[in-house]
């Protein structure tokens, strides 16, 4: 007799390299693929309308998927240990399997929802699948504590061995002998409309990175044809502020599990081969491993997206200001290359890498001198790649707080923009009020005599903001309060990395480890 099977989707919505879905069809004549509208899940409680219409876009994806083979996904509403334990007894489920997670809320939830499993007799399978390596072996590796500085990262991997190679997608045949009951739509399992989740479709406009499998897989292979731009691409070469995107913008899919980062890791692999490339940190393999580094980081250290309670994290006395946190997040600055860039956060979910170092250090230690776990709470709720651990990592990367510590290297609201964008491109896109505005005054519309904001029809103070803080002033004095933060540090948390440093340091690449490995 085999099994009645439910599998668990959370992140890994695809049926490609996903071996807790392969583990469910395993002994199985009956299948429920099954996803939680979680309410408690902290990316839910606050998530905006991208994030949403990304995640019914996955899901509506997944769905098609599995009905091709002749399966379909059922989607309930509440909380996993209440609703699951229900779906064991009314489908007399004997098997659960799904992808293992390494967030302090899915470790809780998995947690008591496998006690509950067991209590009703059901046998409980997770596979890894989310991240390139098993997290837990990494911490392990290095003697029970999360790596600090990437290059210990890289050691640590680089004696584990090479990720393992992503598993094909189940097919028709692979699955003959499996049948899903109730196949047809009923009892609200189908999947939600925006509506449905109290958003307003209306309110966003054209939708830039559609969610899904089908999607990801796509915009994968039109990348990987480019195959001296892969060879090629450095990370800190790319622009912030390019009209097209100067990066893969796979991160969306990467977050949510369309795209398997296996998959993604050995496609690079095989435009690598043999052929003279970028190395990480900075190449996109070392983008996966950074990925991997904070993966690892928030696994283990505790309180990882806090300030108090976090080992790692220098304590620093940030101001409470309301205003000040407003005017960033609602794009008010005065700066407009910080509003620009927090204007297409909201319009289209997404922003580049360096693009979100210069808002989070505007906000943070640069300028406004505001808590980094507020703009992480921000970039949770706008963010289509918001990723608990990237999210907490990076916001205290760019703070000086974690990691990173040359806090006296601020970013100028000005000047950045302009190394990739002289002419305010960028800038007129998504603040049009300013696009009338000569280049010479676009990044400092201040500056700009008043016979010209009338020319333009854009009066500073009445149309567009002052600038809410004078960098030039605010900059230095913050360096100093930083400086005092780093006085009462202790000694022993001042080993820390940098994300430049090892970029001409000879590694071994991924490609020699493999050519290696086959000898």
């Amino acid at each position: 007799m085999g099994h009645t099977c439910i599998h668990w989707f959370r992140k890994g919505l695809r049926l490609h390299d996903n071996p807790a879905l392969v583990a469910a069809f395993r002994d199985c004549t009956e299948i429920y693929p099954v996803f939680v509208l979680d309410p408690c899940c902290p990316y839910n409680a606050i998530a905006g309308i991208n994030r949403w219409r990304f995640l019914v876009g996955a899901l509506k994806d997944l769905n098609r998927s599995l009905r091709n083979l002749n399966s379909r996904l059922f989607v309930v509403k509440g909380k996993p240990d209440e609703v699951l334990p229900q779906l064991f007894i009314k489908w007399k489920v004997t098997k659960l399997t799904y992808e293992y997670d390494t967030e302090p809320y899915g470790q809780a939830r998995d947690k008591e929802v496998t006690r509950l499993a067991k209590e009703h007799g059901v046998e409980v399978i997770y596979k890894i699948s989310h991240t390139l390596y098993d997290i837990d072996r990494i911490i392990e590796e290095n003697n029970g504590k999360a790596p600090l500085t990437y290059i210990r990262l890289q050691t640590i991997v680089k004696s584990i061995g090479l990720p393992k190679r992503p598993i094909p997608a189940p097919t028709k045949e692979d699955i003959k002998d499996i049948r899903t009951p109730c196949i047809e739509e009923h009892e609200n399992y189908g999947i939600p409309t925006l509506e449905d989740l109290g958003q307003d479709p209306e309110s966003v406009g054209d939708e830039p990175f559609p969610g899904g499998e089908v999607e990801a897989l796509r915009r994968l292979d039109e990348h990987m044809k480019r195959t001296g731009w892969v060879c090629g691409f450095e990370k800190p070469q790319t622009s912030p502020n390019s009209l097209i995107p100067s990066t893969t913008v796979l991160s969306p899919y990467v977050t949510f599990g369309c795209l398997s980062v296996r998959t993604f890791w050995w496609r690079l692999t095989d435009v690598y081969r043999g052929k003279k490339h970028s190395e990480p940190p900075v190449s996109l393999h070392g983008q996966l491993l950074w990925r991997e580094f904070f993966y690892t980081a928030g696994a283990g250290i505790p309180n990882f997206n806090k300030m108090v309670g976090n080992s790692v994290c220098t304590q620093v006395d940030w101001d409470s200001n309301p205003g000040y946190l407003a005017a960033w997040r609602e794009a008010k600055t005065g700066y407009p290359f910080i509003d620009a860039i927090m204007t297409q956060l909201r319009q289209e979910g997404w922003i580049h890498h360096l693009a979100r170092h210069a808002v989070a250090c505007f906000l943070t230690r640069g300028d406004l001198w505001i808590s980094w776990e507020e703009g992480q709470k921000v970039f949770e709720e706008l963010l289509l790649d918001g990723d608990w651990s990237l999210n907490a990592g990076n916001w205290q990367w760019l703070s000086a707080s974690t990691f990173f510590h040359q806090y006296f290297r601020v970013y100028s609201p000005v000047a950045f923009g302009k190394k990739t964008d002289k002419n305010g491109d960028y800038i007129k896109k998504y603040l049009p009020l300013l696009k009338k505005f000569p280049a010479e005054y676009i990044y400092e519309p201040w500056k700009a005599p008043r016979s010209i904001q009338e020319k333009v029809g854009c009066i500073v103070g009445k149309d567009y903001p002052h600038p809410i803080v004078q960098h030039e002033i605010i900059s230095k004095t913050n360096i100093q309060r930083m400086k005092a933060a780093y006085a009462k540090r202790s000694p022993d948390s001042k080993q820390t990395p940098n994300k430049d440093r090892g970029v001409k340091r000879k590694t071994t690449s991924v490609v020699d480890m493999l050519t290696k490995k086959k000898k």
